[in-house]
């Protein structure tokens, strides 16, 4: 069973990832960018086990099975509802996000070339309502990476220890991406070019040795306060970001203040875990162990609170398609806390919820595709049955026609003449 403290950590950093998507002050999201996003790549190394390198079919299929199948299902999901949205009021062709840029309804053809993007390489989602989805892709092959380079490097020094390994690996990512950085390369085929992926295998690498030095085990408030020092200096003088245009200087102020950012994170949740009251433990255990539906639908869940703010102020609407929330007038503390609430605690309701009706109801694969092949058997007995009727139909008129052309030949006839 995995330490309670990490799934705390997960749950701050996902807490966090929604107030930076809420209207967070400028001050504070410097400082929540820095690492929010880096503590799930560093918590995804630290876990990582070396018995993969000669197990690598249980690592891709359990990476494929929780990252690249809920992105492709809820991607699809929101491609096929992307045009109801707008006569919802959901997204709006006047109401976008700050720089001004809007969406619009999909045709035909846009339809379908994004299905085609969404499955062969996890792009084409909603950048509205989906904007987030990019982690599940920076998440996947991350991790894909991060265990071809580890056998990589197991392959050109067999004796290597698990620390020497690590370093290798970071030292090699890192040159990439300051090679990188420096002359604005993008990793062809990859969507937006590659850095978030490369990041998150620098950060993976991070957790991997922060594992192996059993650092986290030895962190005490002299560690953390120094760490939260160098974490509150880089917001307020070198903010930076996990963004896929990052430069070189944006880059290189990233790395250090997030892996602060991860540890300051871990000393909060181990005082929390012996201090706090049970109850506060295990709710956030609870969502740090289902950040994965936060990540998907917090954003869907910000038009509850805009619903809020749209009839407080008497705004039109259409204003509800404002992205990543209804921008005008800007969020005052009210409702950046309901933006927060609706986006943590609704994915989890609607999870629940859900939960309790697949117990009554069975929509197991197995049972969908039953219905699926029924449902095909029935229009195929209509199909059939509906071609029987018109050949009949065609068939008769046919006949019709002979026996009219029949009578009308006769009644010509020079006999009768």
């Amino acid at each position: 069973m995995r330490d309670q403290k990490f799934s705390i950590v997960k749950a701050f950093a996902i807490i966090f990832v929604v107030m930076s998507h809420a209207g967070a002050p400028a001050w504070l999201n410097n400082g929540l960018y820095i690492f929010h996003v880096p503590a799930f790549f560093i918590c995804a190394g630290y876990f990582f086990h070396t018995k993969y390198l000669s197990d690598e079919r249980t690592y891709v299929l359990h990476r494929v099975k929780g990252l690249y199948v809920p992105f492709v299902k809820w991607s699809l999901l929101f491609l096929v509802l992307h045009n109801l949205f707008f006569p919802l009021g959901l997204l709006s062709e006047t109401y976008g996000n700050a720089s001004g840029g809007v969406l619009h309804p999909y045709t035909w053809h846009q339809f379908c070339q994004n299905a085609w993007s969404i499955v062969s390489n996890m792009s084409g989602y909603d950048t509205f309502i989906g904007g987030a989805f990019w982690f599940f892709r920076a998440f996947f092959l991350a991790s894909l990476a991060f265990l071809v380079l580890f056998k990589i490097i197991r392959k050109l020094r067999p004796e290597s220890s698990d620390r020497e390994a690590g370093w290798a690996i970071l030292g090699t990512v890192f040159l990439l991406l300051l090679w990188k950085t420096t002359e604005g390369l993008n990793i062809t085929g990859v969507a937006q070019g590659g850095y978030r992926e490369l990041t998150g295998v620098l950060f993976m690498t991070a957790g991997f040795l922060l594992a192996r030095y059993e650092a986290v085990s030895r962190l005490t408030w002299r560690i953390a306060l120094p760490a939260a020092a160098v974490l509150v200096l880089a917001a307020a003088y070198f903010p930076s970001a996990m963004n896929y245009k990052a430069d070189v200087w944006e880059f290189l102020s990233l790395p250090v203040p997030a892996v602060c950012g991860f540890l300051v994170l871990y000393y909060v949740a181990a005082f929390i875990c012996e201090k706090a009251p049970k109850i506060l433990v295990n709710g956030l255990a609870y969502i740090g162990n289902h950040t994965l539906y936060i990540f998907v639908f917090h954003l869907l869940a910000f038009k509850v609170a805009g619903a809020v703010k749209v009839a407080w102020y008497g705004l039109p609407w259409q204003a509800m398609g404002g992205h990543p929330y209804v921008l005008q007038p800007e969020n005052n503390a009210f409702f950046f806390l309901l933006y927060v609430l609706a986006g943590v605690a609704l994915p989890l309701l609607w999870l629940e919820g859900w939960r309790k009706l697949s117990a009554r109801c069975d929509f197991s694969i197995k049972t969908l595709l039953s219905l699926l092949m029924q449902l095909a058997v029935l229009l195929c007995k209509f199909a059939v049955r509906g071609g029987k009727a018109i050949w009949r139909g065609c068939a008769a008129a046919y006949r019709g026609f002979i026996e009219s052309v029949k009578a009308v030949l006769a009644a010509s006839s020079s006999k009768d003449e």
